[in-house]
């Protein structure tokens, strides 16, 4: 496993096409969630990844402050089903942190939560800041790691 963080700007094309390609595995196959996943905030992230032989295996974006909330945020956080329940979640949320932190100082960090993996967050020292809501027709916390 190798972990990758890189700009958009340097992204290859290979790299991107990986990326691309899990998200829409996650987020639009496999939980039929029908949402633009293509939403014009890529061009401005971080982009931090994990990767084999077989490809990319999970994957997070680094936004800005004052892109999805006053802090920076982590957010399209996934990981394929060939890696889930090994750790490979908590190195990519690990180094997702440390990213945010080298790049915007030590501050909250804010991310969209879906309702069922808010204590692997918690983890991770994230807290539910809100009562759930609907967003993309899965249930979502606001939460912020102080």
């Amino acid at each position: 496993m190798q972990i990758k963080v890189k700009k958009f700007s340097e992204l290859n094309p290979y790299e991107l096409y990986g990326i691309m390609k899990l998200r829409v595995d996650v987020f639009v196959v496999e939980q039929k969630c029908l949402a633009p996943e293509l939403d014009g905030r890529d061009q401005d992230a971080i982009h931090v990844w994990i990767e084999d032989e077989g490809g990319v295996q999970a994957y997070l974006r680094v936004l800005a402050p004052g892109v999805e909330s006053e802090y920076p945020a982590l957010g399209r956080v996934l990981t394929s089903q060939k890696v889930r329940g090994t750790g490979v979640g908590s190195m990519l949320m690990e180094k997702g942190i440390q990213v945010t932190e080298e790049t915007y100082g030590k501050c909250p960090i804010y991310l969209e939560a879906q309702c069922y993996a808010e204590g692997f967050y918690g983890k991770h020292g994230f807290q539910k800041i809100s009562d759930k809501f609907m967003l993309d027709g899965i249930l979502h916390y606001k939460m912020l790691r102080p």
